[in-house]
Parts: structure tokens; C-alpha cells; sequence
């Protein structure tokens, strides 16, 4: 896995052709909904377009996936404050003239034969079908645009083409205690989808969709705990398949379009052992930042067999004063003083003065450096520079970018509600997030 030349797949194709690589496939990556639950991350950006680990986006990680894996022709849908999402992709993703590579995003619009958004994963892409029925393609790969893993998905298309497959899902062993909020699939001795339940709570539903013991030591899932096969969000489609399944009004795969597929349509289910996080909730995305920081985290950025990729910005390496600095990631551009961090992520180009202490914080950086001139008018109207001030104490908080958060400043979530909302900032999951362009004055205690 990795930007290698992806080898031949030998299949006969509905062009004709026998010999059809990993190109065949068209990739469409879903944007999601608003992303409440992310929220206030989301107030100003789409879901795909939040930050990540400093100096990546989450949309960066399905979008890597298929480069590494030779599929490079891929589409975002979205439909909610996608102007970052859009710049970010524009600048991110070139590929050149002489290839058929590219990476778009397709927002909901209105035209004739629709005027809603998109309703479910099922609905946006059949409000998208006919451009994606102009590409040359076999099979079609459905991803999710806020999950962090790392797949080669030439598997996955190599597994459907074998089985005879018409629709693949990808799906993970999970404990009993996750099952209640995940699609949970039964599988046959060669990994055909015989059930799917969404959401089980009860335990008459969910104990028959235990993985065997045998079936278990086949698929090498390990740990002697009962383990259930959850639907990840990925799906693969035959082309041919593709428009009678959405000739309906249902609106979403995992919940409508699959179950109802699993008895008429050869459904497989490929088993992927790996890390894999959604990054659905404040709480997940904040445990699985702080992750990255530790000695051997579970995702691993440093893995360049099958590399991250995201915006080149050409900073200069960041600066740092005699800071005491124990499970951080700096990133580049940033400038830190005499500080003392913990298990912190420090986004690009921040700023942090003498004598802060952090412990467990998100910094999500900022967008430019500030002019002296700004810096001097802001200090005149006691306003506090983009960045973080002097003498701080912050610990398990999230700040986003841009934010001014002045001297003698300081912020937890300690004794106060799980989640919150205030002029200044917002509590959730028991987690301080200080909006983007946000602004703390001096001697502020949160």
C-alpha cells in the first residue's frame, strides 16, 4: 500500500475491457449532516473540514486512504458551511493534466427534479447519480468524512470482486457494550451478510448475531470476550447495481437500502481489525486528538508507507524558549515561550507566552500571524494578541482558531455542568471549547 502503481484487476467490466485496475473506481466521500454533535466546532465549517491533529483536516484521512490505495478520483458531498471545506480541498488536492485524477466537492443544490438537501447518505448520492454515472467506473466506494483509520480499500474492491459480490460493507468486531449505538451485520462461513440489526439494545436481538468461537479463530479476532460485527460506513457497489438500489425514496444506507438488499442481493461483509475512530462527538474527537500525543498511539502519523496528506503551507520550523514540553505535538510555525505543556496538540502558527500552563488542551492554531500594528492596536484597546497570553492556566479544553486569549487567563471545565453555553464560550461533554476568532479577555477565570 502506498503511491505505487496500483497492479491489474482482472474482471470483465460493463465497457467490455478484461483487464480493469484499481482506477475503475469512483470514490464519493459523505460530508455529513450539520454536525451537531460537534458543534461549535461546526458553527463556521462542514464536518470534513474540522481540524485534526494540529495540521490535518478530518476529510484528509478517507481522502489519503484512496490516494494510497490508487483510487484518485474521488467526490465530497456536502451541504452545510462549505466554503473552508472547498478552499481547503481546492488547495490541497492537485493532481496533473495528463491524469484522470481529481478530487471535488459537490454541494446540495436546487434543480428542477429536486429542491430538499440531502436526506441520508442514500439520498445524496441519488441526487448526484448522474454525474457520477458519466465517469468510466465498475465499482463504487461509499466513505464517511469523519472516521480516523487507515484502509487499503484495493482490498476491499479485490475481496467484493472475488466473492462475486454485488454490495460489500465493511464492518469491525466490537464488544457487546458498543453494540447498542452501531449497525451490528450476521455473517456466514464465506462472509455473506445473512442479518443486520441497527442499533440493537436488547439482548434477545443482539445475542444470535454473535461471532461464533470457529468463526472468530477464522477471522483472527482475537480476546476471549463475545464480538459483534459493526458496519463501518463503508460500502462498496457494483455499477450496475447502483441505480436500481436507489430507485426509491429511501434515504440511507446503513439503515435502509442494505437491510433491505441483504435478501435479494449477494451482500458480503469485509472484516477489518484495525484502529478506527468516528470522530462524531466533542468527546471522541478530543480523546482521539489527545491519543495522537502519546508514546505509541493507536493511529499513527509517522507511518509513511501510507502517508497523511493535507496542505503544504511552507512554514518555518517552530520556535521554542526554554518551554518544558512532556506528550506534546507542535506543529509547525508556532512560537513558544517559557510555558509548560502536557499532553497538548499545538495547531500551526500558535503563539504561547511566558509562564502558561496547559494540560490536555486542543490548540487548533491559527490562520495567519498577526501584524505588530494589530498586535499594538489591540493591546491599546486591552485586547489580548491571536494566540495565548502569560500566565495561564488551561486543562481539558479545546481552542479553536484565531482565538485571543489574554494574560493571567484561566479556563477548566472543573465544577461546572457537562455541557454549557456562554457568551465567552461553550462546554461539552465536559470539555471548555473557546470558539474560533473567540476572545478571552485578561485575567478571565472560566
Amino acid at each position: 500500500m502506498g503511491m505505487e502503481e496500483p497492479r491489474d484487476l482482472t474482471v470483465s467490466s460493463y465497457t467490455g475491457r478484461q483487464s480493469v485496475n484499481t482506477s475503475n473506481v469512483l470514490s464519493v466521500i459523505m460530508g455529513g449532516g450539520q454536525g451537531t454533535r460537534l458543534f461549535p466546532l461546526t458553527k463556521d465549517r462542514a464536518k470534513p473540514a474540522v481540524p485534526l491533529a494540529g495540521k490535518y483536516r478530518l476529510v484528509d484521512i478517507p481522502i489519503s486512504n484512496c490516494i494510497n490505495s490508487g483510487f484518485r478520483r474521488i467526490y465530497v458531498l456536502t451541504q452545510f458551511n462549505s466554503t473552508s471545506l472547498h478552499g481547503h480541498i481546492s488547495r490541497t488536492y492537485k493532481f496533473d493534466h495528463f491524469s484522470s485524477g481529481f478530487v471535488e466537492i459537490l454541494a446540495a443544490q436546487q434543480t428542477f427534479t429536486n429542491t430538499s438537501w440531502y436526506e441520508g447518505t442514500a439520498d445524496a448520492v441519488r441526487k448526484n447519480l448522474m454525474h457520477f454515472l458519466n465517469h468510466d467506473f465498475d465499482y463504487l466506494l461509499i466513505l464517511s468524512g469523519d472516521q480516523l483509520y487507515r484502509m487499503n480499500f484495493e482490498e476491499v474492491v479485490a475481496q467484493h470482486m472475488a466473492t462475486g459480490a454485488e454490495i460489500t460493507v465493511a464492518t469491525m468486531p466490537v464488544p457487546r457494550k458498543e453494540c447498542h449505538a452501531l449497525g451490528i451485520m450476521q455473517i456466514d462461513n464465506e462472509s455473506r451478510i445473512t442479518k443486520f440489526v441497527e442499533k440493537p439494545k436488547e439482548a434477545a436481538l443482539l445475542d444470535p448475531l454473535k461471532v461464533p468461537t470457529e468463526m472468530k479463530k477464522n477471522l483472527g479476532i482475537k480476546g476471549e470476550d463475545d464480538a459483534f460485527l459493526a458496519s463501518m460506513g463503508i460500502y462498496v457497489f457494483n455499477r450496475s447495481l447502483i441505480r436500481d438500489l436507489l430507485d426509491n425514496p429511501l434515504s440511507d444506507f446503513g439503515k435502509h437500502i442494505i437491510p433491505h438488499a441483504i435478501n435479494s442481493n449477494r451482500v458480503f461483509s469485509y472484516v477489518y481489525q484495525g484502529y478506527w475512530e468516528d470522530i462524531g462527538t466533542i468527546r471522541s474527537f478530543f480523546e482521539a486528538n489527545l491519543d495522537l500525543v502519546s508514546e505509541l498511539p493507536r493511529f499513527n502519523f509517522f507511518d509513511m508507507s501510507a502517508p497523511i496528506f493535507s496542505r503544504p503551507r511552507y512554514l518555518p520550523g517552530s520556535k521554542i524558549t526554554g518551554a518544558e514540553i512532556e506528550h506534546a505535538l507542535v506543529t509547525d510555525g508556532c512560537i513558544i515561550n517559557q510555558a509548560n505543556i502536557k499532553k497538548t496538540i499545538v495547531g500551526l502558527r500558535t503563539f504561547i507566552g511566558a509562564g502558561t500552563e496547559m494540560n490536555r488542551v486542543i490548540l487548533l492554531g491559527c490562520d495567519f500571524y498577526e501584524s505588530a500594528e494589530s498586535i499594538a492596536k489591540n493591546e491599546h484597546e486591552g485586547k489580548p494578541r491571536i494566540g495565548i497570553g502569560m500566565n495561564c492556566r488551561i486543562e481539558n479544553t479545546i481552542v479553536d482558531k484565531n482565538a485571543r486569549i489574554g494574560n493571567n487567563v484561566t479556563i477548566s471545565p472543573a465544577g461546572k455542568p457537562e455541557n454549557h453555553d456562554d457568551p465567552l464560550y461553550y462546554i461539552r461533554d465536559g470539555i471548555v471549547i473557546i470558539p474560533k476568532n473567540g476572545l478571552i479577555p485578561h485575567n478571565t477565570v472560566i
